[in-house]
């Protein structure tokens, strides 16, 4: 999957727009029946009237929509805010959770828990004076949000000796902003961005606007021929295609008796060498009539539309779909083991996100329902959550 380790995910389910039939790069134009709207007045009467900066939000809103030629529906509209409500609560420089002040963060897991826990480690370092008179060290302990982390760590490696050889890649912050976007991924999509970036991508991120517009980026666009609202933001936290190939995923063990793992990577990425899902395909080369060399191959394009066209997509399903005497669904929530100082016992992202479907009260519930034009502002708060682990 692009820009997709496994890694932790947080306990996160949000509203989804389908965009089906869409063959060109970005998201699908209006559909049917729809009619645009004004994004900025949309985001206005959606917000909660509690929300300092709606302004600043709605212009960013709008700006990115048009820049990125998304189209201006409710259903998107609601789909962005929903991520931000739940990943931030609309904060665009959402607060760090300390292990120590959080009686649930007394080991170190995921999200910013682990960030601090991880950039500690260098301790002895850390004792460095920084340009403010105080020790990084005691700098650190001041931290409350992921961009001064962030920052702090930046300034760390440019005034310690060789820091951007020794530290330059350890950054602990790996996502930031109201929607929580992978950082990795912000580095690697900035055509199109439109407004000048004073600094680096690293720091943009942590923008209202740049936050808004790489995380609608990664959530809406690309193309995606799913037929839920869920899977879209399954993607948003698994890595974009990921529930599009955990269907695949099932198709192969059922085809071959092989048991998998639906998490949505087809292959090792990184790696030559085929991991669990391509060592199961292999297994049904002589029905398939292709070569491991074939195979790979075409599994490659497992982060990209183009894999459904492929011969092995299809003659997967059927030999699949043949041995189950039924029809496969083309979409699956991917199953990853989530990490979480507030999970207690062993959950994965698939029945978390479809407890969290259920969910009333708020905006992504009501997106999800499909009733985005009722929701407004006064939503029930839902709980934080810590940022997505998979880049």
């Amino acid at each position: 999957m692009p820009f997709a380790v496994p890694r932790a995910l947080p306990l996160t389910l949000l509203a989804a727009f389908v965009l089906a039939g869409c063959a060109e790069k970005g998201a699908a134009p209006l559909k049917e029946g729809e009619k645009p709207v004004d994004v900025a007045s949309v985001v206005r009467q959606k917000m909660p009237a509690s929300v300092k900066d709606r302004s600043e939000w709605a212009d960013a809103l709008a700006t990115t929509f048009k820049s990125q030629k998304i189209a201006p529906t409710e259903e998107n509209i609601c789909s962005v805010l929903a991520v931000a409500q739940q990943e931030s609560m609309y904060q665009s420089d959402p607060v760090v959770p300390r292990p120590e002040q959080n009686r649930l963060g007394k080991r170190s897991t995921a999200g910013p828990n682990r960030c601090i826990s991880r950039f500690s480690s260098v301790h002895t370092a850390l004792k460095i004076t920084s340009p403010n008179g105080k020790s990084y060290s005691e700098w650190l302990d001041t931290v409350k949000t992921e961009k001064q982390l962030s920052a702090i760590f930046d300034d760390f490696i440019n005034m310690v000796p060789m820091g951007q050889k020794l530290f330059g890649s350890l950054n602990p912050v790996h996502t930031g902003g109201p929607m929580q976007v992978s950082i990795a991924f912000a580095e690697k999509h900035t055509d199109g961005y439109p407004w000048d970036i004073d600094g680096t991508v690293r720091q943009e991120v942590f923008s209202l606007r740049g936050g808004l517009w790489f995380g609608t980026y990664h959530l809406l666009n690309y193309p995606a021929n799913y037929d839920k609202p869920l899977y879209r933001f399954a993607d948003f936290n698994a890595g974009w295609y990921a529930s599009r190939n955990a269907a695949f995923q099932n198709a192969v063990s059922r085809a071959s008796g092989v048991k998998l793992a639906l998490d949505g990577d087809l292959i090792a990425y990184g790696s030559s060498e085929a991991g669990t899902t391509e060592r199961a395909v292999r297994k049904l080369s002589t029905k398939l009539e292709m070569s491991n060399s074939d195979i790979r191959r075409q599994l490659e394009k497992g982060d990209s539309p183009a894999f459904e066209k492929t011969d092995l997509y299809k003659q997967v399903f059927a030999l699949a779909e043949k041995k189950s005497g039924k029809a496969l669904p083309r979409a699956i929530l991917p199953g990853i083991q989530l990490e979480s100082p507030k999970i207690t016992r062993n959950l994965t992202t698939a029945p978390v996100r479809e407890t969290r479907g259920r969910s009333s009260g708020t905006l992504y519930g009501t997106v999800i329902s499909g009733d985005c034009a009722s929701a407004g502002r006064g939503q029930s708060r839902p709980e934080p959550c810590c940022p997505r682990g998979r880049e």
